[in-house]
Formats: structure tokens, C-alpha cells, sequence
């Protein structure tokens, strides 16, 4: 079922480990008979987005938030019925599902109106008489079926049943009296009654107790255009059920611009739909899926009952990185490689955090713990994130951990790691057509110091040639970024593969200070380190120094 599906993804603006850790973890889950589906929270970098292309697996969907929705609810799902449903029908439907309200939908199941139990019995209430059918019509198909009759001659889909009722009670020369054009008459095993009812003009001749018309009968309706109904009913059953042929959709409520059904989409917001069904409390609700077609109904009592998304967080654990609305869903459990952060769960949870390079390293000794081998797919998009997050096991951060899990996964997936990496890196370094904003965001963490709010951006290239040309634009941006968004300090790596070296160009209204405490000209944008690679273990502690510093100061 949807509502038991487990929604893995990582953090905001995602690099490769978190995306394709996502894509491992829940292919894992559902390996282990937990139904599971990778989501994204941004968009993917071209790093990203040449592994997924080369081992030729799909681009997880967005999640933009795991606020609980309706679809998340336990919701009734209801029979449907067309407008031209016997109201008879309808009511065997209602006895037997046990529900109140029901939907009526067209030839494409779109939602066109809604029938309740309280709809049809204040209509039987209030005309509860041999007119009915007169006010609404009907078929003859239906009131066939109404009564369990049979078609003797005449009309058998005939549309236009709109006479009134009459039971032939009486003198056949009286009912000439009573009958007029259209008109349904009931009748027992009379044949003069039946004569009379044809000459005067009725539409329809029912005739009860399973009694067969005599040939003249029979003849005589062929020559008028008379349809025969042979019922096994006795007479006053058949009279009570025949207004019971009414078709549904005379009666139900409309659903019309001018006053529309309230109904709900699957993907709103139970925190939304909350004030319409206090305004109008009706009994239900209709829940219409993207397309307009209905999927159930929910009462008040469901909110009560909502279920809440349930979601693994893998490659992060703080709320500033995490999804929207997390604190409406369920956390299962939390994969991931760097500090502790402040998010917080109900109940205990797995929570898997190891001082390794890559998260990807964590899920790939899981599935050899459970004694599982991923696919060389899989493999592959997993090696590609150890190799990635570690730079080439380049990084402070990296472990033997780490490679020997890469080295294993290469071997399945078929790769060599050095080739691989070359063409992976260069894929990340290519910037033609991106905004400043789009490759300053691609790798991006927000960061507190001592209640200064700070972003750090990292960039890996192999060669700083391939970003000269964008340093003044991205440069102007994240100038722009500090001030309309509230940045204290933002800072930018770009680590160049092939010598190890980190450039840094930071902005905000921390620059001067943080620049003394880097040991930094004043009219320096950017400084450079010599194997400094890794933002958790190398950058992060050393602005966060430089404030501690300047904090002291003050």
C-alpha cells in the first residue's frame, strides 16, 4: 500500500552521496521486504546526474515536503456508481458495504455527483407515490431489472418511461377514466384489463405473478408500440419497488460550478482541509486523486486516525538540511557520517552514524552484513559516492573502510576506479550554462557558529582553469546571497584535484574579521591551502575557530 511506502532521501541542495545513498538505501529496504522509494529535496549536480546517466538509473522524484496529506489517511474506499444506477441498486449497495454515501461518476470516473442514504429516503418520504417516475423518469431496462422482470415484446432499452403509475384494479371500461399516453399500468392475469390498458394508450404493461399475455394481448401491444414486462412479483410488491427504478442520478446532489461537491485531492494537506470540514460538516468527503477521479471518502473521524509519512534520512541528521514537515512524519531511521545534529524522533530509532568518508561506505557494508549483494548498477552508483565524497580517497575524512568498500564495489559494477573518477570529476567540472547561484548552490551546507548564521559551498574541479572565467559572477552572487538572505559569512571551496590544493573565497559581514584570524590581506577575496580538502574535518573547524577567536575578542 502507498501509505506503507518508506521515502528515503538526503539533505538539501544534494551532492552524489546523497543522492545516491537515497537510491542504494532503498533499494536495500526493499531487498529486505520493506517497500521503500528514493526522493530528492534539490536539484541534482552534473556530477550527479552523469553517474546516474552512465549506470543508467532514473533520477529519484522530488519531495518537497512529508507534511502528512490526505493520502496518508486511512481512507474508505466506496463502491462507484454511474447516474444511471437504479436507486434500487443503490440501496442493495448501501445495505451491503455498510456505507452512507457513495460516488457518482461519469464514462471517464470523474466525479459528477454524490448519493446518501438520507438523500434517498427523504425523496421516498416526501413522494413516495405513483408520480415519482413521472417527475424523474427512467427505462424500461430498469425497471425490468427493479422488479426481476422479462421483456415479453415491445422496447426492451426504451429511455423515456416518464408516465405515471396505475394499477388496474378495477372495471376494465373505468380505467379509460384514468389512463393517459406513456402511462405504466400493473396488471394481474387479466387479459381484458391488459386490451383496455393498450387501447387507452400506456407505454408500458406490467404484468405480476408471472403470468404469460395472451396472443391478443401480446399482438395487440406489437400494433401500438407497447412494451411487455412479465414480473414473478405479486402485484403490491411490484408497485412498491418499480418507483425504486428511478435512475441515481435524478436524485443525487450535482456536482456543478455553480455549487460544486466539497471534495479533497489526495495531495492536500490534512492541516488545510481541517476549517472546510468544520464549516460544512457533512458526514463525508470524496478524495479525488490528480486526474479527478474519486478514491474514496474521509470523515472527521480519519483525521483522528491520520498515519504519518514514514521516511529513513540518510547522509544528514539536522533539521536546517532536512525536509519540510519533518516533524509531521515518522523518522524510521537515520544513515549517516557527520556530527550529530538537533533533530529529534518519538520513539527509538536506528541510528546508524559512523566516522567514515562517505555515507555510501555505510550502506555498502550493510548489504554485505545482511548478505545481500547489490547490483552491479547499485554498485556502481555506490562506489561513485565513496569516490566522490572522499575525493578519490584524497580527503582527511577517507578511511580504509572506505576503500576497500570502493575496491569492492568496482569489481561488481565493472569499473576502474581511476578512469571512472577522471571522467566523473570532469563531468562536475563543466559549468557552460549554469547560473552562478545554480553552481554556487550544487554543494551547500548552512553551518552555526556561536549564533552566527554561515553557509559553506564546496566545489571539486580538476583544474582551477575550469572556473576562472564564472569567479567574478559567482563572486557577485554570493555577495548578493549574504546580504538578501541573512548570511553572516559564506564561503566557497573549490578543491583542484590534481594538487590537492583548496581555494576559498568567503563574503558576509564576518569577512574582515574572519580574514585576520585566516591570516589574510585585507583586500584579499580569496586564500588558498595546500592539502586542505575536506570541509567537515578541515574548513568547518577552522572558521569556526577563527569566530571562536573573534567571539573571545568581543
Amino acid at each position: 500500500m502507498e501509505n506503507d511506502l518508506i521515502y528515503v532521501f538526503g539533505h538539501r541542495h544534494p551532492d552524489t552521496d546523497s543522492i545516491c545513498s537515497s537510491i542504494a538505501y532503498a533499494d536495500f529496504l526493499t531487498k529486505l521486504g520493506k517497500p521503500a522509494e528514493a526522493r530528492r529535496l534539490g536539484e541534482i549536480n552534473k556530477e550527479t546526474a552523469f553517474i546516474l546517466d552512465y549506470f543508467k538509473v532514473p533520477v529519484p522524484q522530488m519531495l518537497e515536503t512529508v507534511k502528512t496529506q490526505v493520502g496518508d489517511l486511512k481512507i474508505d474506499l466506496q463502491e462507484k456508481v454511474s447516474p444511471d444506477t437504479t436507486i434500487r441498486k443503490v440501496w442493495n449497495i448501501m445495505d451491503r458495504s455498510e456505507m452512507k454515501t457513495l460516488p457518482v461518476v461519469d464514462d471517464n470516473e470523474l466525479l459528477i455527483g454524490i448519493i446518501s442514504l438520507s438523500d434517498i429516503t427523504k425523496k421516498f418520504m416526501d413522494a413516495f407515490n405513483y408520480n415519482s417516475i413521472t417527475a424523474y423518469g427512467t427505462t424500461v431496462d430498469n425497471i425490468t431489472e427493479t422488479i426481476n422482470g422479462t421483456v415479453i415484446s415491445g422496447r426492451k432499452y426504451w429511455e423515456n418511461c416518464k408516465g405515471k403509475i396505475l394499477v388496474a384494479a378495477g372495471q376494465p371500461e373505468a380505467l379509460l377514466d384514468f389512463i393517459e399516453p406513456g402511462d405504466i399500468v400493473i396488471s394481474g392475469d387479466r387479459e381484458d384489463v391488459q386490451l383496455e390498458a393498450i387501447k387507452g394508450g400506456a407505454g408500458c404493461l406490467v404484468i405480476t405473478c408471472g403470468h404469460s399475455p395472451a396472443r391478443t394481448v401480446t399482438k395487440a401491444a406489437e400494433e401500438k408500440g407497447v412494451t411487455i414486462i412479465m414480473t414473478p412479483l405479486d402485484t403490491y410488491t411490484t408497485v412498491r419497488l418499480i418507483n425504486q427504478s428511478i435512475p441515481v442520478g435524478a436524485i443525487m446532489n450535482r456536482n456543478t460550478d455553480q455549487k460544486p461537491i466539497v471534495s479533497f485531492r489526495i495531495d492536500d494537506f490534512v492541516e488545510n482541509i481541517k476549517d472546510q470540514m468544520g464549516k460544512n460538516r457533512y458526514r463525508s468527503y470524496p478524495v479525488l486523486d490528480p486526474e479527478g477521479k474519486v478514491c474514496g471518502f474521509i470523515s472527521r473521524f480519519h483525521l483522528i486516525s491520520q498515519r504519518k509519512k514514514r521516511v529513513v534520512l540518510v547522509d544528514h541528521n539536522e533539521k536546517s538540511q532536512t525536509c519540510a514537515g519533518i516533524e509531521e512524519a515518522e523518522i524510521l531511521e537515520i544513515i549517516d557520517h557527520h556530527k550529530i545534529g538537533d533533530l529529534t524522533t518519538t520513539a527509538p530509532i536506528l541510528f546508524k552514524n559512523e566516522p567514515l568518508g562517505s555515507t555510501a561506505t555505510i550502506i555498502s557494508n550493510m548489504y554485505m552484513e545482511q548478505g545481500r549483494r547489490p547490483s552491479p548498477q547499485i554498485a556502481g552508483i555506490l562506489c561513485a559516492a565513496i569516490i566522490s565524497d572522499t575525493l578519490q580517497f584524497q580527503s582527511p575524512t577517507c578511511t580504509d573502510t572506505d576503500r576497500r568498500a570502493a575496491e569492492r564495489l568496482a569489481q561488481i559494477s565493472g569499473i576502474d576506479i581511476d578512469e571512472f573518477a577522471a571522467k566523473m570529476f570532469t563531468a562536475g567540472s563543466e559549468f557552460k550554462g549554469k547560473t552562478p547561484k545554480e553552481i554556487y548552490s550544487q554543494d551547500f551546507k548552512r553551518v552555526s557558529f556561536n549564533d552566527y548564521h554561515c553557509g559553506i559551498s564546496q566545489i571539486t574541479i580538476l583544474n582551477m582553469d575550469f572556473i576562472k572565467d564564472e569567479k567574478p559572477e559567482i563572486i557577485s552572487y554570493m555577495n548578493e546571497a549574504a546580504v538578501n538572505d541573512h548570511f553572516d559569512l559564506l564561503a566557497l571551496m573549490i578543491t583542484e584535484l590534481s594538487s590537492r590544493r583548496t581555494e576559498m573565497w568567503i563574503t558576509g559581514k564576518l569577512t574582515d574579521d574572519v580574514r585576520k584570524e585566516l591570516g589574510m590581506r585585507p583586500d584579499e577575496v580569496c586564500v588558498r591551502f595546500d592539502r586542505l580538502m575536506s570541509r567537515k574535518k578541515d574548513v568547518i573547524p577552522l572558521i569556526d575557530s577563527a569566530i571562536e577567536k573573534l567571539a573571545l575578542r568581543t
